[in-house]
């Protein structure tokens, strides 16, 4: 009977995620977008290097790694004009290929949404126009970097908002340019809408199928990087994004998962995630994400707060930050940590440095977290 008892009070509780607490509004039905780039089909039935082309949809991208180093110079730029559409979007692909193609990609993009995204000197990882649009955006020297950031945004992201007029540090590529900002030289950011976010807060939002099919893409993605020699990543994971983020985590390579306004990863605790990676957690006291109930029952909600002492995150303070919105806000505490944990240094200028921040990768603690404080004075 008492099992019963709390049964009901979970649902009740779950069902007033979808029903409206304050700050979540509703939201329309959001049909994932998955499978293959654009423009698959033309690239499997292309002979034109006298073979068949890796599958856009089954090869790894450690595959496709290995066919683009076998490729000239002129191979690859012939594939490039060929199939821009699959080229920019071809996770194990050279990052200069990808960026070229999706330059011409977004050259003869007709859409007023993406107007913006073709402008000279942006660095446009992934694009994909079908549906809402998905994109990718790097800051920094991503070739270069010996440390590398992606950031994974919540609700009511996609190519077509991606530029828009928000605060510098709300938007997804507002969070990554702050980052990097603020990070210094050495690194690079990615601000990652390569998933189809909930719209508004409301069923999609408060459920998982959309950051399932989002998991699958952010792993692949990183798994891009990693084929193609890169650093891996730490991964910033905002509100929506925390629930892709810890769908994903068993098999993400990554070094640094951190959570900000998270509703839940869909893990008890931080063991619950299953991954090598430290993992953080910030909330600030004005966020709205606050009222929702951790819970997870019949499918609704994430379950348990990230930044709750039993979860076992380490916490990142964000006492400075400001609404759901606020945590790359310059001058923040919030800003300040990600900035060490992105540069992945443990005795930044200035900082209060606990022990627990000189552990090594993959030894998350149990238990109760210590607090990141001071991070750059």
């Amino acid at each position: 009977m008492r099992r019963y008892a709390r049964s009901l009070v979970a649902f009740a509780l779950a069902t007033s995620v979808v029903a409206g607490t304050t700050g979540w509004v509703s939201g329309d039905a959001q049909q994932a977008l998955t499978g293959p780039p654009p423009g698959s089909a033309q690239w499997r039935a292309d002979r034109v290097l006298g073979t068949g082309l890796p599958d856009p949809e089954r090869a790894k991208p450690a595959e496709v790694a290995r066919f683009f180093a076998s490729l000239s110079t002129a191979e690859q730029q012939l594939l490039l004009v060929r199939h821009p559409s699959v080229v920019g979007n071809l996770d194990g692909a050279p990052l200069e290929l990808r960026y070229r193609a999706n330059a011409l990609a977004l050259s003869t993009e007709d859409d007023p949404r993406y107007r913006s995204l073709a402008a000279p000197g942006r660095q446009i990882l992934a694009f994909d126009p079908r549906g809402r649009g998905q994109v990718a955006e790097v800051f920094g020297d991503l070739r270069t970097a010996r440390r590398v950031s992606v950031v994974v945004p919540g609700s009511d992201n996609d190519a077509g908002t991606f530029d828009r007029k928000v605060a510098a540090h709300g938007a997804p590529p507002g969070m990554a340019r702050t980052l990097h900002a603020a990070a210094g030289p050495g690194t690079a950011v990615v601000a990652w809408v390569g998933y189809t976010t909930p719209v508004g807060v409301g069923i999609d939002a408060a459920t998982g199928s959309l950051a399932e099919a989002g998991a699958g893409r952010l792993t692949r993605f990183a798994e891009g990087l990693r084929a193609d020699g890169l650093p891996e990543p730490a991964v910033f994971c905002h509100s929506y994004g925390s629930v892709v983020c810890g769908i994903a985590a068993h098999r993400l390579p990554v070094t640094d998962l951190v959570v900000l306004g998270s509703p839940g990863m869909r893990a008890d605790d931080a063991a619950g995630l299953r991954t090598k990676a430290r993992v953080w957690a910030a909330k600030d006291p004005t966020d709205w994400i606050d009222n929702v109930p951790n819970v997870r029952f019949a499918g609704l909600g994430h379950g348990t707060d990230p930044t709750d002492p039993g979860f076992g995150a380490r916490r990142v303070p964000a006492n400075d930050a400001r609404g759901h919105a606020g945590y790359f806000a310059p001058g923040t505490d919030s800003l300040r940590a990600f900035a060490v944990i992105a540069r992945d240094t443990t005795t930044p200028e200035g900082a209060k440095t606990p022990a627990d921040t000189q552990a090594p990768h993959g030894s998350h603690a149990a238990g109760n977290a210590p607090v990141l404080e001071g991070a750059v004075r």
